[in-house]
């Protein structure tokens, strides 16, 4: 077997990502480890994570803005697609993932690097979508998995860096595992790991509180043009500068917490809470302009394959060819989703109150109406009626005798 002489980390950090540093070179017989980070509007400072590598053996420790692409290329389509995991979850950080590991395959060829590696676990979902978007786009390059077969539980794992030179955590670390990206906050862990108890008011940090939200509703515009939110309150916005705003103007009104239990792809369930107030918002809103734009059967047709595309990315599959032919069909559904969705934000709820499509809805007032302005033809429903019944009332009537 050809021996690895560089490979490159995905690196947050964390214990685990700089333990894995020495462990490659170690155990693995490494040359060279280079690590890579990914600002992906988390807020982190980045530049002590990327002195920590080094510190920690790195041979190079690599830095990348990945922010813009993370909207355009990952959120914006998810928002198309009314992406949501088992009807509730968002998938805030599944989305990050393909993101990442794209970045990694490309470092790699350019470093001339024969493998990459991460800190994943061997029960969350992130191995799976790290391992299987890494082979999908470069099957040539090895995946090593330090975390997943050193077997050490985190005080061994914490004696094994310090033995290496690395300090152990100073301050008292929290039960929590947070996982954090602009699009929203993952967190398990400690006390949650018990479904009855409910979570304290200090692992939220994108909303509000209902208690502490405004007295007052507000009430916000959002506009799209072919399935993309372009502006808020008439105001057009960059993808990233939009998305930041709506993150304030939901979590500010307490909307956008979510207290789930997942079924991960390894086939156990997790307790999960998640802050996600701009995605969340955003998808609500793009649902109610598709209803005003899209045919009911595109609608309903629509409906089904939104939850296998959401399941695709949540099980790592979003570089494969069912997510590429989903995809074709959602973008041609976006075509004419065209308009504006008026929201109110009280008290942790997001109420839709308006929705308006000058040149796409298929809304028609005169059809719709009572008044005088009727337009439906009454007496065309008899003969509708009739035919459309007919199947029941054949089979009723052969049960008769």
């Amino acid at each position: 077997m050809m021996r690895i002489k560089k490979v490159v980390l995905a690196y947050s950090g964390g214990v685990d990502t700089s333990v894995c540093i020495p462990y490659l070179k170690k155990e693995y017989d490494i040359e060279q480890v280079v690590t890579f980070a990914a600002d992906l509007g988390q807020g982190d400072e980045l530049e002590p994570i990327r002195r920590k590598a080094l510190e920690a053996g790195a041979s190079h420790s690599l830095v990348d803005d990945l922010i813009k692409p993370f909207i355009e290329e990952f959120a914006f389509p998810a928002i198309r697609a009314n992406a949501l995991y088992e009807g509730r979850y968002p998938l805030s950080t599944a989305l990050a993932r393909p993101l990442i590991a794209r970045r990694l395959v490309e470092i790699a060829d350019e470093i001339g690097a024969e493998a990459v590696a991460h800190g994943c676990t061997g029960k969350g979902n992130d191995q799976v979508r790290f391992d299987v978007a890494i082979s999908a786009l470069a099957p040539h390059l090895k995946v090593l998995t330090p975390a997943r077969e050193w077997g050490m539980s985190r005080e061994e794992t914490i004696a094994y860096g310090e033995s290496c030179g690395i300090p152990a955590p100073v301050s008292k670390k929290s039960p929590y595992s947070i996982d954090l990206n602009l699009l929203g906050r993952s967190i398990e862990a400690g006390p949650l790991e018990d479904p009855m108890t409910a979570p304290s008011e200090e692992i939220f940090e994108m909303t509000s509180s209902i208690i502490d939200s405004p007295e007052d509703a507000e009430e916000i515009e959002i506009n799209f043009e072919r399935g993309n939110p372009v502006a808020i309150n008439g105001k057009a916005l960059d993808p990233v500068s939009l998305v930041r705003k709506v993150n304030q103007l939901g979590g500010k009104h307490g909307f956008g917490r979510l207290d789930i239990i997942e079924n991960r792809v390894v086939g156990i369930k997790s307790r999960e809470i998640y802050e996600s107030p701009g995605l969340l918002l955003l998808i609500k809103a793009h649902q109610e302009l598709e209803s005003l734009t899209l045919a009911a059967d595109v609608l309903r047709m629509k409906a089904q394959l939104e939850r296998h595309w959401a399941d695709l990315i949540y099980q790592g599959l979003w570089f494969s060819p069912l997510k590429d032919s989903l995809d074709a069909f959602i973008d041609k559904t976006q075509l004419y989703v065209n308009g504006v969705v008026r929201i109110r934000l009280h008290k942790g709820n997001a109420i839709i109150i308006g929705r308006d499509s000058i040149n796409s809805s298929l809304y028609l007032p005169n059809m719709a109406t009572y008044g005088k302005e009727d337009k439906f033809n009454h007496q065309a429903a008899e003969g509708f009626i009739y035919i459309w019944g007919m199947p029941s009332r054949i089979w009723a009537e052969k049960r008769k005798g």
